[in-house]
């Protein structure tokens, strides 16, 4: 997909108007959403509260696809091979558009090239959780009892190259501490053997699955893994807290697609009601516009690829 194509057909709907938009009306039929991964999930959520708002802006159905796989990155792709007519669009995640380029070396599409940026959505705090029968309760027994039994400890993660994937082994590469890996598909059979107690520790990329778990007392929360408190729930010290400063692994969310869609779904993203149900799931509207969203997938994508760099970081 040529970006200027691209460009070209956001260009003057993200300035809100537009001849060429007057001559041919957008959208005049229904708009197809991709969440890249499982039902369930905080994507899924988002995606859902949004795409039935901008249904209702846009006058059209919006209707949600769950393209799960490969953290993310396979619904991605099917935006990438998509017609260039703003029909279909894709709420995806960092995982996605700036963690897999520096991971793959042959990602099926390329985010500078494939995708017009059309805003940041989202912004959720992660948060480490564990079965009640773990042998600790906090940060610093989590660290004592890995140090102590080296390679044995498990944790959960909704899969390779994920935020908390990586979130989990930057911790380690931080705390000094030997865990094994157990990536799922996705969220929801990661949060099954966990409460199950198949494995004791998971790495939430949000609060979405955990928070309501954590309220009922079937897992306990260890800490949170963004740079400040979550509300859900709000007496969770974070991993800064708890001894390493400076961490901070939230996870984003963001909507890519050869479409004119800017302006109203920022406008969808501005409502009370997109406030009131992210809020339930830890998660904070953060539109943005596409320029600024291109730089800072970017950024992201630096930033990650740092990490993935690093000689400490194990990602088999």
């Amino acid at each position: 997909m040529a970006a200027r194509s691209l460009r070209h057909l956001i260009g003057d709907a993200t300035l809100g108007a537009g001849a060429a938009l007057a001559a041919d009306p957008y959208p005049s039929r229904p708009i197809k959403l991709i969440v890249p991964f499982a039902p369930g999930g905080p994507t899924d959520v988002m995606g859902r509260v949004v795409g039935r708002l901008l249904s209702e802006r846009l006058k059209q159905p919006v209707v949600i696809e769950n393209r799960a796989g490969a953290g993310g990155n396979l619904g991605t792709a099917a935006v990438a091979n998509a017609p260039v007519d703003g029909y279909t669009i894709a709420l995806s995640a960092v995982s996605s558009l700036a963690i897999a380029p520096a991971l793959y070396p042959a990602l099926p599409y390329n985010v500078k090239t494939d995708f017009t940026p059309i805003t940041l959505v989202g912004i959720a705090k992660g948060a480490i959780v564990a079965h009640p029968s773990a042998p600790f309760d906090d940060l610093r027994g989590l660290v004592a009892y890995a140090k102590a039994n080296p390679g044995k400890l498990a944790y959960a993660s909704s899969g390779m190259g994920t935020t908390n994937h990586l979130a989990a082994e930057s911790f380690q590469v931080a705390a000094g501490t030997q865990l094994v890996h157990v990536p799922y598909r996705s969220t929801g059979p990661a949060t099954q053997d966990l409460l199950a107690g198949t494995v004791l520790l998971s790495f939430e990329s949000s609060l979405t699955s955990a928070a309501p778990n954590v309220n009922a007392g079937r897992l306990k929360a260890i800490a949170i893994t963004a740079a400040t408190r979550s509300a859900l729930p709000p007496d969770v010290p974070t991993v800064a807290e708890q001894g390493y400063p400076g961490f901070d692994v939230p996870t984003w969310f963001g909507i890519v697609a050869p479409a004119n869609l800017h302006r109203a779904i920022t406008e969808v993203l501005g409502t009370s009601e997109v406030a009131e149900r992210f809020a339930q799931i830890g998660a904070e509207p953060t539109p943005m516009a596409a320029e600024r969203f291109a730089g800072y997938i970017r950024a992201e994508n630096e930033r990650w690829a740092k990490v993935i760099r690093d000689p400490r970081i194990t990602l088999e």
